[in-house]
């Protein structure tokens, strides 16, 4: 796939674009008195769908200009960055709690850990591709990471590790300390403020620390598994881009259900281990081993099919609590009566 200079520099305007619409109409208050408002439930909502109608739009796109082969690796792409996405919000989710980040600012905090997420992720695509028409070998690694991630959340998972961490006392957040005092209070969304002629650091700028530490460790998971499904430099891009943009409007729109999607780092883990075992069969057959590769639909197939899977079923086993819930409720209540 060759894709012209000015096909690279117009989509990265439009998503330069779509941050600034982003940052300038939704985060725009009433009035110049009321300073930033609370994201509510139904304003994420409209957004969120906004952005993922975009990326579809985009997908048929490719599909019409280019054809349903590339459209398929863009469509799998971006089907298995959002899902990793909604499983990052999670990690976000508890890292804004730890610092106790007044609902009114999360929204800032979250596009700012977009924009580094996506400069992050723009070096590692640079990298990864330069590193893959180097030499295949490079599949064979790739694979490993994926299915030693997938491990690796299932071990979280059910230890428990994210709920435990403590966010606010890791090796980013010390170092800050031990150059800058951190004020107990937020100061606005301001980052740093000068108290008693010294320059302090909100806790707000230890949250955008803590979140860029975290998008760095997502861009090394989320890459090789995109790369895993297609090796198209232009499709990696634009698919973790729609995938990030709109994401802090999904985050307040999914806040009130983290509990309840239970299985979805299970889902991941298996769509991990899936896309690991897929490099490693194109790196063998790439040095000419005779074996099976696994195609752009089929992957396509078992992304959605897994996901949907456990989506259902999260949503199932929380309907079962509640229901549970209610029962217990209801028995305690009557046998008070009695």
């Amino acid at each position: 796939m060759n894709v012209p200079l000015w096909v690279w520099l117009a989509t990265i305007g439009a998503m330069i674009a779509m941050l600034a619409v982003d940052l300038v109409i939704v985060d725009r208050p009433w009035s110049k008195k009321s300073g930033p408002r609370e994201f509510g439930m139904k304003q994420a909502a409209w957004w969120a769908v906004f952005y993922i109608g975009i990326a579809i739009v985009f997908g048929f796109g490719l599909w019409f200009v280019v054809g349903p082969g590339i459209a398929g690796e863009y469509f799998a792409g971006f089907l298995t960055e959002k899902s990793l996405s909604v499983d990052n919000l999670f990690v976000f989710y508890l890292i804004m709690s730890a610092f106790a980040v007044p609902k009114k600012y999360q929204h800032e905090v979250l596009l700012v850990g977009i924009v580094i997420a996506l400069v992050m992720r723009g070096i590692f695509i640079a990298v990864g591709a330069q590193m893959i028409n180097a030499f295949s070998e490079v599949f064979y690694a790739f694979g490993a990471l994926l299915i030693y991630t997938a491990a690796k959340i299932v071990h979280d998972h059910l230890k428990g590790s994210d709920e435990d961490k403590d966010f606010t006392d890791t090796f980013a957040a010390r170092m800050v300390r031990k150059f800058y005092p951190v004020t107990e209070d937020y100061h606005g969304a301001r980052m740093t403020v000068k108290l008693d002629g010294r320059r302090h650091v909100t806790p707000m700028l230890m949250v955008i620390v803590a979140i860029g530490v975290t998008d760095l460790m997502f861009a090394v998971d989320s890459i090789p598994a995109i790369f895993g499904l297609t090796q198209e430099p232009y499709l990696v891009f634009t698919a973790n881009a729609f995938a990030l943009l709109g994401l802090r409007q999904l985050y307040f729109l999914l806040a009130g259900l983290m509990d309840r999607l239970a299985y979805i780092s299970w889902g991941l883990a298996v769509i991990m281990v899936f896309i690991g075992v897929k490099m490693i069969l194109h790196a063998l057959h790439e040095n000419h081993v005779p074996v099976p590769e696994i195609g752009t639909w089929t992957s396509l197939g078992v992304i959605v099919g897994v996901m949907t899977v456990t989506v259902v079923a999260s949503l199932m086993r929380s309907r079962g609590k509640v229901g549970e819930g209610e029962k217990s409720g209801s028995m305690a209540s009557g046998s008070s009566e009695k």
